[in-house]
């Protein structure tokens, strides 16, 4: 039977073997769910780098560039961290480059992967409809925040796992632990995420509404792949 991993953080991905595994990266809070509003919203690629740098770099090219760091736009660039900002007509067909503070580095860490794939719960059925035709085990790397492990991304992780749980063993007790928490908040996310750190560092600054939505299940039939260096859309 096909197995499904969770690694809770980046900082603990050495000690995970994906060589011949499907790697799904999950920033809730908001990478990973902005990925997946622009592609909903006809971005045509996003190339996740590691640096504000690199990502300066793509945007001297003619990229619309977008960064973020410790929840805030990097002064300079077009894009910031919003999934709001994506759904603008200026994105319709345009490539972009992006760098986030946790999200873009799981993705660039995930290369030796079979495929790298992007996650939220604005897509977690159209993840879960793709990984139960795919033939390989599966892994949910959790950004976490700057090597920490996060809420919202373990309970995405549990989510996946809820779904897949009839296709896949669980591998290791941190996919049980992602799978019961998630059994615990799933009716009411919002309220068990109230007291959670990114929570509360995002509510400073105001972005309530950013919150909400990214917390809501299946809106997009889009799933996120990397190819090259960059992130495009299958059809699912």
């Amino acid at each position: 039977m096909k197995q499904i991993d969770v690694c809770l953080t980046p900082d603990l991905l050495h000690l995970h073997t994906i060589e011949n595994t499907i790697v799904v990266v999950a920033d809730v809070f908001r990478a990973t769910s902005c990925m997946v509003t622009a592609f909903a919203y006809g971005v045509k690629s996003i190339i996740p780098v590691a640096t504000v740098d690199e990502c300066r770099q793509w945007q001297e090219r003619g990229f619309l560039a977008a960064a973020e760091r410790n929840a805030r736009k990097v002064e300079g660039f077009e894009l910031d961290n919003s999934p709001f900002t994506y759904m603008d007509e200026q994105i319709r067909g345009a490539d972009v480059a992006m760098t986030t503070t946790n999200g873009t580095l799981a993705i660039t860490r995930s290369r030796g992967a079979v495929k790298v794939l992007v996650g939220s719960f604005l897509n977690l059925d159209a993840i879960a409809r793709y990984l139960k035709t795919e033939p390989y085990d599966v892994m949910v790397l959790c950004a976490g925040w700057k090597g920490r492990v996060n809420m919202e991304d373990t309970l995405f992780a549990g989510a996946l796992i809820d779904r897949l749980k009839e296709s896949y063993a669980m591998a290791e007790d941190s996919v049980i632990m992602a799978w019961r928490l998630y059994g615990q908040g799933k009716d009411n996310l919002p309220s068990y995420l109230s007291n959670s750190s990114h929570i509360r560092r995002l509510q400073r600054l105001g972005i309530q509404k950013d919150i909400t939505y990214c917390l809501q299940h299946d809106l997009y039939d889009v799933v996120p792949v990397l190819r090259g260096n960059a992130l495009v859309s299958m059809e699912v």
